[in-house]
């Protein structure tokens, strides 16, 4: 321990639970600086490539939860380092869609995988009905938040 009080009222558990999602912040933070990638360039290129067909920008910020401004300096940061490419859309010419490259792709599995081996580190520490209790209490915080 590191001297914090820890007990099981709701609110101690609430705080030690934002320290642990901020420190498992912070590694991603190193993942994502390995790759001159900000959060935001994380998740724009993750929801573009997840995407079955490329989305429009006014559709990547409503998914993002950003402003339409917002993910415009996002994607430029991104086709700035060849992660994706806009296009014509397809069925708007005065539109356009955000394409992942090659690059891209690439990029977004290395993070991917860097992230879950980092996780994975930090909870392979737990044992066994340790992480049973806590898939347990996540799975109960996530379906009381509609995660």
């Amino acid at each position: 321990m590191s001297g914090r009080v820890v007990g099981q009222d709701p609110e101690d558990l609430g705080e030690q639970l934002l320290r642990v999602a901020r420190g498992l912040r912070r590694a991603w933070m190193v993942d994502l600086s390995d790759h001159d990638l900000s959060p935001h360039e994380m998740r724009a290129l993750r929801v573009a490539a997840e995407r079955d067909a490329p989305p429009r920008l006014r559709d990547l910020a409503e998914a993002l939860r950003i402003a339409p401004r917002s993910v415009t300096d996002v994607v430029d940061a991104l086709e700035a380092k060849g992660y994706v490419t806009r296009q014509p859309d397809p069925t708007d010419r005065r539109a356009s869609v955000v394409v992942v490259t090659e690059a891209g792709r690439a990029v977004r599995t290395a993070v991917h995988e860097a992230r879950r081996r980092n996780v994975g580190d930090q909870l392979g520490a737990l044992d066994a009905g340790q992480r049973a209790a806590l898939a347990d209490a996540l799975t109960a915080l996530e379906e009381r938040l509609g995660c």
